[in-house]
């Protein structure tokens, strides 16, 4: 391959960005003859975005930070029929509330990372709910469902595998990859959008968007996918026992978001920092070649500058400090995670095993039980030996319960104030 001409081109294939790219010297050539605009489409179902979504909302900062216009587009439209990609069965539909709701929940992640305005590298976000609410059915088979062939769409490996596995696949989910690349074609006249970008697993739906650009428009667009992202023991990111690793503050504390990344395999902190931190090459080099105990302190900066981005350095290094201080210092500390439970509640006794669930260090009573035959929760740093004691106020000490799952996750309980 020729060497690349563009800082964004080069940036994301040096730090492992890149995938797939329907012309790669050709977008490379747009990139480097100056600001080009591209996007990347984020469903609303949930009030925050979560881990998984992070590689691409850092592609796109990549793209504002190299003198490029970044589009965030919103789903409030394709949110109201749900992506059937590689999926088991339908999403579940929500409400126009529920969907208003989530999208205002979005927006705050954005805001972290984006820097939103009108000059040439200004940063847009919009809602395909503005056209696709609006299209009038009829208008819509002809003008744009008459480029589809359905022989084609039946044939991408997303509808395939539902197919294959004779699992329903409604007509409303079948038309999804037609909306969103209707999208693209909408963002090219109303924005000069050519570049969609997304996970690998929408490699099909975007080509249908560059190839609908071509029949409609007679334009040249583009398509560039990053690769799926998972942990080097093959885990899937953005998931724990606990639940999803949100972006929002209000749905994870920066705490527990900097201890997800604290955490982070051995093999997988040179990438990490690569494609979640804004490091210097060199020095990313220079932390993953760090080995025994030394690896530590990578993960514990990879953890702070992820979480710098992601809540603000001050979180971060709040974080950090809690956590020196409660692994290092033994203390406990005001930042660590609080679950309250009622005063009355507590002092009738709470199953050992409840209270973790509660608590969000394990996922249920089952695994619960697997953690205390294993040696893995300890309650105010005693391991939990019998799977069907009770706690209450006895256990209180300066006021608080701490369980542990490990040695890295821990929970303060309280009683809750008031009546």
């Amino acid at each position: 391959m020729t060497a690349l001409k563009s800082d964004f081109m080069q940036t994301m294939t040096e730090r492992g960005f890149v995938h797939q790219c329907s012309d790669l010297e050709g977008l490379d050539a747009r990139f480097a003859s100056g600001p080009v605009t591209g996007y990347i489409g984020f469903d609303a179902t949930a009030k925050s975005l979560h881990v998984g979504s992070l590689m691409q909302i850092m592609a796109l900062r990549w793209m504002q930070k190299t003198g490029h216009r970044p589009i965030a587009l919103m789903g409030g439209g394709t949110t109201r029929i749900g992506d059937p990609s590689f999926k088991d069965e339908a999403r579940k539909l929500l409400t126009d509330e529920q969907i208003d709701d989530n999208l205002a929940g979005i927006r705050r992640v954005f805001d972290r990372y984006l820097a939103f305005g009108d000059g040439p590298t200004g940063a847009i976000m919009t809602n395909n709910a503005l056209w696709l609410n609006e299209l009038r059915y009829i208008d819509f088979l002809r003008d744009v469902g008459r480029h589809f062939s359905v022989n084609r769409m039946l044939s991408f490996d997303s509808v395939k595998l539902r197919l294959d596995r004779e699992q329903s696949l409604s007509f409303l989910e079948f038309n999804y990859m037609i909306l969103q690349a209707y999208d693209f074609v909408e963002l090219h006249q109303r924005h000069g959008c050519i570049l969609q970008m997304g996970g690998s697993d929408q490699w099909g739906n975007i080509i249908n968007g560059v190839d609908l650009g071509h029949r409609m428009l007679d334009a040249q667009f583009y398509a560039l996918t990053t690769p799926l992202l998972t942990t080097a023991s093959g885990q899937k990111m953005g998931k724990t026992a606990a639940g999803a690793v949100w972006l929002n503050a209000d749905m994870l504390s920066p705490y527990e978001f900097w201890q997800y990344w604290r955490n982070t395999e051995d093999a997988d902190v040179g990438r990490f920092l690569k494609l979640f931190t804004e490091l210097p090459l060199a020095e990313i080099e220079r932390l993953a070649a760090l080995g025994g105990a030394e690896i530590n302190d990578a993960k514990k900066v990879l953890a702070t500058e992820v979480t710098a981005l992601a809540h603000g350095r001050a979180a971060a290094e709040e974080a950090a400090e809690t956590a020196r201080k409660t692994f290092e210092e033994g203390a406990l500390a005001d930042a660590l995670p609080t679950t309250e439970v009622p005063a009355a509640e507590l002092s009738a006794g709470i199953g050992v095993l409840a209270l973790f669930v509660r608590a969000g260090l394990v996922a249920s009573n089952g695994e619960a039980r697997r953690q205390v035959k294993g040696g893995g929760l300890r309650v105010n740093d005693a391991a939990v030996t019998d799977e069907r004691a009770t706690l209450g106020p006895s256990d209180l000490v300066d006021g608080v319960i701490k369980l542990s799952l490990g040695r890295k996750k821990h929970v303060l309980v309280r009683p809750a104030r008031g009546p």
